[in-house]
């Protein structure tokens, strides 16, 4: 019998899982650097504050040497070890010089280096830290177009003050114990370190925004465990729900999801409100419409606190007029948020609002936040956003009265895709043909089919019948009309779009995942579905296809056509457990399950954004994409969403109902969640197989398990 392991447990993890760069990531500022710990010029490395770069060469030498690297530690995404040595000296196989770096991030770095002298005599010891700032922006370093260039450098006070060139906004202070001598782009020390003993010294780089420097949240000479960032993580877990499984691959996975969701909680820059989730380190550390829309729906059985603070959030910027430059329109939901130098020139502004399937997915998020037991109160406050979204999908949405929502970009800097295939070629047909726009993808359409079900549910528990009679009108009238013209009978599944001739683009893609998962389909095409999706073409062992393999687009090593999307085989998985009377779907869903752990397995534990699709008989692991962020919300989510889906898991806290429908994989065992909150309440759920006990539950509520 494998030991049970507990979720909540802050076990080391070896950073990179093959890789040499190793990420940190905290709220909305992260580092990457290799795995010596060292920032160099000429990678996309760097310590990255309100989506620019602020570090852009971070080097250490010893004795004028780089040293050795022995590994890399961490039990938290926000902080490291760099273990090494100082390289042996000639003719001598062994260093005696252990060099060891402490990193941590919050709105800043702060790095402590010791030295332990392993010697029987006094060694002398030459250090130094070379340091450069270029304040480029986030896509201007993800597109490779970063011009050579540095930082305004002086020294003030004992500190390297790096500034940005020209109107010198964005800046960075290093500061140093050990009294370093300072110069213009260094700090070095010349020390003697006794045998058998230690010398250290703490440096703290600070961020400053129009010369003003810039809260760090961690303070000198504190250990890494009761800092800000740990201090979040705990108050983290401690609201969370905590899941035991028997099967270890799982465990860890979940261990890896708890972790990596707490470190990319962000904060607004007042510190008050509830926290919403970035999207992914190192590209998307920001609010997104659609990643953190999705990341919150997934998390929900750890916490239902994260998806009312997104919607809080994301109604707070709910689009209120036309602007084509930034897409905004009344009611919609913006796609992303951009601080850094380069975003009015990249997005038109700070906020871009170009997302087709980010609006039907907020009023989604908030009818099942109220099942989940979200406060009323709070539910109530968002029921005008939730309206106002449902008319954008209507007047604006629907761009030419045919029922469906589609889009085309307003100018030239727009997204050419707007839904979560977002790549320029990411939507074509079976011959390999893009899409030409106004585009109406088929998932968009059963995520306003969801949201106008979810809406009228609310409309009928507040007491507004005729808004909800007319809105599952609506949403039936919808439903019939995507059967009839996405369905492609000689085919067997759905288009993934109609093109801008109301064409279908007939590719065999992940996209129907989505719409099993939001219930759109008929039992008759589902059948048929799970016959298309099981096979090679789709299924590559260690997750779903985003493209067929028969499909002229596919590409393996593809963003869209022919990758895997953890977040998208997980719903793909939800959809079919949520069809489980289907026959063929369960087994579907649990080789898919299996596959994308095998996949977490190899990954070390953390489910990258995508990964290549070769198939598992082609390569014994998972080929990594290159671009890939990890962690990325919704990939680490996507166990939760896993989890829950097996479980069939659905509470209706304001019917005070609990479904439960296990079908939980043999390999899982038991499987348990204990303090899951559903409203003012506080249970227990534990399955193995099909079996489920619930404590907890009052004697008015009713607990229903669905097996079969």
């Amino acid at each position: 019998m494998i030991s049970t392991t507990g979720f909540n447990t802050g076990a080391p993890a070896r950073i990179g899982s093959g890789t040499d760069t190793v990420t940190l990531v905290e709220g909305a500022t992260f580092c990457l650097s290799d795995r010596h710990g060292d920032v160099l010029h000429g990678k996309p490395h760097g310590l990255f504050f309100r989506d620019a770069r602020v570090l852009s060469r971070w080097e250490m030498r010893v004795d004028g040497q780089v040293a050795e690297s022995l590994s890399v530690e961490s039990s938290e995404a926000f902080a490291a070890q760099f273990i090494l040595r100082r390289a042996p000296r000639a003719g001598r196989a062994d260093s005696t010089l252990l060099v060891v770096r402490e990193r941590l991030i919050a709105d800043g770095l702060r790095e402590t280096i010791s030295l332990h002298n392993l010697d029987r005599e006094s060694t002398v010891v030459s250090l130094e830290l070379h340091a450069d700032a270029d304040f480029a922006d986030l896509f201007a370093i993800k597109e490779g177009r970063v011009s050579v260039g540095g930082a305004d450098m002086a020294v003030s006070d004992g500190e390297l003050v790096l500034r940005e060139r020209g109107d010198q906004l964005r800046g960075l202070t290093v500061s140093a114990t050990g009294h370093p001598v300072v110069l213009p782009g260094s700090l070095n020390w010349r020390v003697v370190v006794p045998p058998g003993e230690r010398w250290q010294t703490e440096i703290v780089l600070q961020p400053t925004w129009a010369n003003q420097k810039i809260s760090t949240r961690f303070r000198r000479g504190e250990q890494v465990e009761s800092s800000a960032p740990a201090r979040k993580i705990e108050a983290w877990r401690d609201t969370a729900t905590t899941v035991v499984t028997d099967h270890p691959a799982l465990s860890q996975v979940l261990r890896q999801t708890e972790s990596d969701l707490g470190a990319l909680l962000m904060h607004d820059e007042t510190g008050r409100g509830r926290p919403v989730v970035a999207a992914g380190a190192p590209w998307f550390m920001t609010l997104f419409g659609r990643d953190s829309l999705l990341t919150a729906w997934m998390a929900l059985p750890l916490e239902v606190g994260l998806s009312v603070g997104t919607l809080q959030r994301l109604a707070g910027l709910q689009g209120r007029r036309v602007d084509p430059v930034t897409e905004e329109e009344p009611g919609r939901i913006m796609h992303e948020i951009r601080r850094g130098p380069a975003s009015d020139d990249v997005l038109g502004g700070s906020i871009y609002y170009g997302s087709i399937d980010a609006t039907p997915l907020f009023v989604m998020l908030l009818a099942e936040c109220w099942r989940w037991g979200a406060d009323e109160a709070a539910v109530r406050s968002l029921l005008p956003a939730a309206d106002a979204a449902l008319a954008w999908a209507e007047r604006y949405g629907d761009r030419d009265g045919d029922g469906f929502v589609e889009y085309q970009r307003a100018t030239d800097r727009g997204l050419l895709n707007q839904g979560w295939k977002d790549s320029f070629n990411g939507v074509n047909d079976a011959a390999g043909r893009t899409a030409e726009a106004p585009i109406a993808l088929c998932e968009v359409q059963g995520y306003l089919y969801a949201a106008l079900l979810g809406r009228a549910e609310l409309a009928e528990a507040f007491g507004d019948q005729p808004t909800a009679t007319r809105l599952r009108e609506r949403a039936q009238a919808l439903r019939a009309k995507f059967l009839e013209v996405f369905w492609l009978p000689q085919q067997g599944w759905y288009a993934i779009a109609l093109d801008g001739r109301k064409c279908p683009a007939d590719a065999l893609t992940s996209n129907v995942g989505h719409c099993l998962w939001t219930g759109i389909a008929t039992d008759e095409h589902v059948a048929t579905i799970i016959e298309r999706l099981s096979g090679p073409e789709m299924d590559t062992g260690f997750g779903l296809r985003t493209l067929a393999t028969t499909m002229g687009a596919y590409n393996p090593m593809s963003y869209h056509n022919g990758s895997v999307w953890p977040h998208d085989t997980a719903i793909a998985v939800a959809g079919l457990l949520r069809y489980r009377h289907i026959p063929g779907a369960v087994p579907l869903a649990e080789r898919l399950a299996t596959g994308l752990l095998d996949a977490a397995e190899e990954f070390g534990g953390r489910l990258p954004e995508l990964f290549c699709g070769f198939p598992r008989s082609q390569f014994r692991s998972p080929v990594p994409y290159p671009t890939s962020c990890s962690p990325q919300a919704w990939s680490s989510a996507a166990p939760l969403l896993l989890l829950r889906s097996f479980l069939g898991l659905e509470p209706d806290v304001p019917h005070r109902r609990l479904s439960v429908a296990a079908h939980l994989p043999a390999a899982w065992g038991r499987v348990a969640l204990t303090d899951l909150r559903l409203g003012a309440l506080t249970v227990h759920v534990e399955a193995e197989g099909e079996t489920v006990k619930a404590r907890g539950l009052p004697g008015d509520w009713q607990l229903v398990t669905i097996s079969g």
